[in-house]
């Protein structure tokens, strides 16, 4: 496609719209197929999102069965709601890893929460970790009405740019955004490349 004709798409997009009037907290993403864009490996991760759920809870259940109970939706496979789109804005974010690949780390590991974001421009959804030493960050696509798809890349330690998707297997992620409450999100990566089996980021204003 070339340059002409997407800034042609872009702009008579219905979030184009929605931009000039103010309204961009309630703009969807630009309809492009993720399938198009995701690596195999990521497609693959995508696909056994629910195997990756049940080897986690599996693993973890055992020692961390109450912290687990605790999180009500959040750790709940099947608690996706309706109208996943969240506004555009900031978030506090905080993360718990699930499971474990190996044995010389631990399997529940729940973090305080850090700041993230939820922008929107020109038709494209973004979230990005502000804050702290692993920050996701990527676009999000519309899939169906309980979720979205995130593709990105994680960001490290004092570093100033993202890699570019699919330049780094290691890097590259890929989740599933989806609401569990009022005012309640999560962004769930089926068997990241390190330390657990589910990496669950759970947003609220």
């Amino acid at each position: 496609m070339s340059a002409l004709v997407l800034a042609v798409l872009l702009a008579s997009s219905p979030c184009a719209a929605a931009q000039e009037s103010g309204a961009a907290a309630r703009c969807l993403p630009v309809r492009e197929d993720w399938r198009t864009i995701a690596t195999e490996d990521d497609r693959r991760r995508l696909r056994e999102w629910r195997d990756a759920w049940q080897d986690a809870l599996d693993d973890a259940q055992s020692a961390h069965g109450a912290e687990i109970a605790g999180q009500a939706a959040l750790l709940e496979p099947d608690a996706a709601l309706a109208r996943p789109m969240p506004p555009a804005g900031d978030y506090d974010c905080r993360t718990i890893k699930l499971g474990t690949p190996s044995d010389d780390s631990l399997n529940y590991i729940a973090y305080p929460a850090f700041r993230c974001r939820i922008s929107v421009e020109n038709g494209v959804m973004r979230f990005t970790k502000l804050n702290g030493s692993q920050r996701p960050i990527g676009r999000l696509f519309n899939d169906n009405d309980r979720r979205l798809i995130f593709l990105g890349t994680m960001q490290l330690g004092d570093e100033t740019r993202a890699y570019r998707y699919g330049l780094d297997r290691e890097r590259d992620l890929a989740g599933v955004l989806e609401r569990v409450g009022d005012g309640r999100w999560r962004l769930v990566f089926p068997y990241p490349h390190h330390e657990s089996l589910l990496d669950v980021i759970e947003l609220t204003p």
